[in-house]
């Protein structure tokens, strides 16, 4: 049976105040280096969480694409999930130089002390993804309203599909131990509590951001659950782990139930193909970005407002504009892939 799958794009930038410890920085904290300007020749350094997540990668490509062109010096690096190693990663930039250091940090807490070093070193530092303190801004996602949307949508294809004699087998896919993502997990889960009409359970919790470590985990589910047919995640490869899992337990692309369904968030090329094909798994996306390009082209903007002094004190919270990916734009959408 063929649905309309939405996706629906929501993603929210906030611009946080300047703090050390207990002393709180002025808002133009790491503002005095140089000339603050837009244009080229600025030097940046990019440390991420994971260069293996499938939408990072994506991601990053691009931005570095978009850096090179506008002619600014920019280092991309990944820590690994490993916090030790981003520190000397921020270290590293700060001895190299940086006009801008941009971390999405693996845990927010330890990074920052590092990070009010490069404040006071005059350089301006924006965290993605979470509300730190030492920084210039942060660009970061209501991680619960994300979750709760996610489940919102996982309710709508259970509640087509299920009912409360009939219950849907659910397995959540999450990443307890990066604290957005946690959010992302519990909202997922208030998401689908609010929304569902008392016919699911939740039969499996499983962890992972990498494709292949949430494929190894999904067949495991599958084989102590094998009637698990809806599996909701944090993110992409939660959602192509799962459904290249799937594809293997049903036998190929063409042969999945239409009982058989996975919905998360990012917005991959690999995501989307699944999305168009119709045959998979993939039923749904909520996402935060419409395409790679679009999300670099978002994060580029916001460099070279906080690199132009631009003072964000009097709003701190920039928030994005929401939009849905669906059957008549999903042609653009590959297109910034």
């Amino acid at each position: 049976m063929k649905k309309k799958v939405l996706a629906v794009v929501c993603c929210v930038a906030m611009i946080a105040a300047m703090a050390m410890g207990c002393t709180t920085k002025s808002p133009t904290s790491g503002g005095d280096k140089k000339d603050d300007g837009g244009e080229g020749g600025k030097k940046i350094g990019i440390t991420i969480q994971n260069y293996e997540n499938a939408y990072w990668a994506g991601v990053m490509s691009k931005l570095e694409e978009i850096l090179k062109n506008e002619g600014y010096d920019a280092t991309i690096v990944g820590c690994e999930e490993n916090s030790a190693k981003q520190i000397e990663q921020i270290e590293n930039f700060i001895t190299s130089g940086c006009d801008l250091i941009m971390v999405h940090p693996n845990d927010a807490d330890a990074v920052e002390e590092v990070c009010g070093r490069a404040l006071d070193e005059g350089i301006k530092v924006m965290c993605w993804d979470n509300p730190m303190e030492n920084t210039t801004a942060n660009w970061v996602l209501d991680n619960t309203e994300l979750g709760k949307e996610i489940g919102k949508t996982a309710a709508a294809f259970i509640n087509e599909h299920y009912t409360a004699d009939d219950k849907a087998q659910v397995c959540v896919i999450g990443k307890p131990d990066t604290q957005v993502l946690l959010e992302r997990q519990n909202g997922i889960e208030a998401g689908l509590k609010e929304n569902c009409e008392d016919n699911y359970e939740i039969v499996a919790t499983i962890d992972g951001v990498v494709n292949n470590e949430v494929q190894s985990k999904a067949e495991t589910v599958l084989q102590a659950s094998p009637d698990c047919k809806v599996w909701v995640g944090v993110g992409a490869g939660a959602m192509i782990g799962s459904n290249t899992a799937l594809l293997a337990e049903y036998g190929g692309a063409g042969k999945i139930p239409e009982d058989v369904g996975v919905i998360t968030t990012d917005v991959t090329s690999e995501q989307l193909n699944s999305l168009e094909a119709g045959d998979e798994a993939v039923r749904a996306i909520v996402g935060f970005e419409g395409s790679n390009t679009d999300t670099a082209q978002a994060c580029f903007e916001m460099f070279e407002r906080i690199l132009s002094g631009e003072d964000f004190s009097a709003e701190k919270n920039v928030y994005r504009p929401t939009m849905e990916i669906n059957s008549d734009n999903i042609a653009d959408i590959q297109k910034g892939m």
